[in-house]
């Protein structure tokens, strides 16, 4: 199934749940710009989950997995943080149990910071088993290669 949603477009590999929607700012001030977010699983995704996969990572089994796309301030697609241009190729060995942002036991992952078009991203990956890394790397990888990210806000 293709998703196409404020600039962002995904085809989701059989299995997956995939969803892009928008978030409040920080502070969630009324008027407050409102940025895009991709999240795509394995497993189903519940209607309130943080950005960064709260409320989901503590869900994934040994075959899940689960992806964040979150759009940062276009301010910061000038700074050192997301000087990488382009959306990012992770390798295998990117993921490891020390870069969760929540560390879950068995489980692993690896974040990237970039822009693409003036828009600044952060890709965030859990796999749900670092033992199993290379086999779910590649549903990752199937799923990472049909993303599109274009320029400005739709």
């Amino acid at each position: 199934m293709k998703l196409d949603a404020h600039g962002i477009s995904v085809e989701a590999p059989d299995g997956w749940e995939v969803r892009i929607t928008r978030r409040a700012a920080q502070g969630h001030e009324p008027g407050s710009d409102r940025r895009p977010v991709l999240h795509a699983a394995t497993v189903p995704l519940p209607a309130v989950r943080g950005d960064f996969g709260g409320g989901v990572t503590g869900t994934l089994g040994s075959d899940d997995v689960f992806v964040s796309l979150f759009e940062h301030d276009p301010a910061s697609a000038g700074t050192a943080l997301f000087a990488d241009e382009g959306f990012p190729v992770p390798s295998l060995s990117d993921f490891s149990p020390r870069r969760l942002q929540r560390s879950i036991p068995g489980q692993c992952g690896g974040q990237w910071f970039f822009h693409v078009d003036g828009r600044a991203f952060s890709l965030y990956v859990v796999l749900g088993s670092y033992a199993q890394r290379a086999r779910l790397f590649g549903a990752v990888t199937q799923l990472l290669e049909s993303v599109r990210v274009s320029g400005g806000l739709r």
